[in-house]
């Protein structure tokens, strides 16, 4: 792995190893989850200037009003969509700069991600191919609407707050799948869905903030 990738300093394996301590301490216990998070590299995704601040548990901007999550809310999201069992399909809603891609390609056969600015499209290609990650596709797409050619999904992990829950997502979630999401416009939840054969079951696991859920591409 060249010195990019490895990193030095703040950047490095050591640093990394920190996180994941930090990770196991909030409650992190998945260790498929756990291997994910050490194995993709956050400071690539990341600008430059930035890449001190890369294992900070914190968002860092990624330009276009548009934040990276901090880790442990990747972390979070990728373990609760997984419920300790294999993903086969899994669907992002929010691309971004690629890294919650890159962790979900870890532990999903197949992922699919839905980005609707167009800048950070490019942005999240260029990082997931620098990475050698060839079973992420990323689509510039409205992701409100979900991607239903490639559905149903065992796993749909929302990176935006949402006031309501996308019928079409709903929709596009195979039977004992589950959509994680923020929802509410001001005091946000972390949401759970499952999809059971006799409907939808809904569960709250704690507050965050998130940008708002957006429709439309630009």
């Amino acid at each position: 792995m060249n010195q990019r990738f490895s990193g030095i300093g703040m950047t490095s394996q050591r640093t990394r190893a920190r996180m994941l301590e930090r990770l196991r301490a909030q409650g992190i216990s998945d260790e498929v989850v756990l291997t994910a998070m050490n194995d993709v590299p956050r400071h690539i995704f990341v600008d430059e200037a930035l890449s001190s601040r890369a294992y900070e548990d914190i968002s860092l901007p990624i330009g276009f009003g548009q934040t990276i999550s901090q880790p442990y809310i990747v972390a979070r999201m990728v373990e609760l969509a997984r419920g300790g069992r294999g993903i086969v399909k899994a669907l992002e809603i929010g691309t971004g700069c690629g890294y919650q891609a890159a962790v979900l390609s870890r532990v999903a056969k197949e992922v699919y991600s839905v980005e609707r600015i167009a800048p950070l499209i490019a942005k999240a290609r260029k990082n997931l191919r620098e990475m050698r990650i060839h079973n992420v596709k990323v689509k510039y797409a409205d992701g409100t609407l979900g991607l239903a050619e490639f559905a149903p999904y065992d796993a749909i992990v929302m990176a935006a707050a949402a006031t309501h829950i996308p019928p079409e997502l709903l929709a596009q979630l195979a039977i004992g799948g589950r959509l994680v999401l923020p929802m509410g416009p001001d005091t946000q939840k972390l949401t759970v869905v499952e999809r059971t054969s006799h409907g939808f079951q809904q569960t709250e696991v704690g507050e965050v903030k998130f940008v708002p859920l957006l429709g439309g591409v630009m």
